[in-house]
């Protein structure tokens, strides 16, 4: 997350290339302004799910199980899909558990280990959020028409492909 608010301009980033030579100018305001909005829409996001009284991480952990042909997985499994640590699926899983939206339940192959399962209360309750999301969604993306949709998910993937620049 990007947590600066207010972008450096032109004006001011042409002082860091005065010290540091190797900034391109324009290539930064692309890579801030790509986390700006990226960091902005993530927000948005989280205030929208707020408003059903869920938070994105434990809206994508239904999400995950509503994937499986039976609702269910093990936390190590929905950790790793989630990218979080098997800790913070754990959390997540006990607060989604505490309000009924998700259940333990012992796996019948392997007794010392548990899965976690969507509930009735859990599908109800996307059920009530995924209408409302699609038509948000398909309203910011309708900004693009299908050529340029596809050639925003071509720059996104090409993105994407050079994330280990940073790690």
């Amino acid at each position: 997350m990007l947590q600066v608010k207010e972008l450096p301009d032109a004006e001011v980033l042409k002082k860091f290339t005065k010290r540091y030579p190797d900034a391109n100018i324009e290539q930064v305001l692309q890579f801030l302004t790509f986390l700006r909005v990226a960091s902005d829409l993530s927000n948005g996001l989280d205030k929208f799910l707020g408003s059903y009284d869920l938070l994105q991480g434990r809206w994508w952990v239904l999400l995950l199980l509503m994937r499986e042909d039976d609702f269910t997985s093990v936390p190590s499994t929905l950790a790793r899909q989630a990218g979080v640590s098997r800790a913070t699926m754990t959390g997540l899983v006990d607060g989604l558990q505490r309000d009924g939206l998700v259940s333990r339940v012992t796996d019948s192959l392997d007794r010392r280990q548990s899965r976690v399962r969507v509930t009735a209360k859990g599908q109800s309750k996307l059920d009530e959020v995924m209408p409302d999301y699609y038509q948000r969604l398909n309203k910011l993306m309708s900004v693009f028409d299908k050529e340029q949709g596809e050639h925003f998910m071509t720059l996104l993937l090409a993105l994407k492909n050079q994330r280990h620049i940073f790690e």
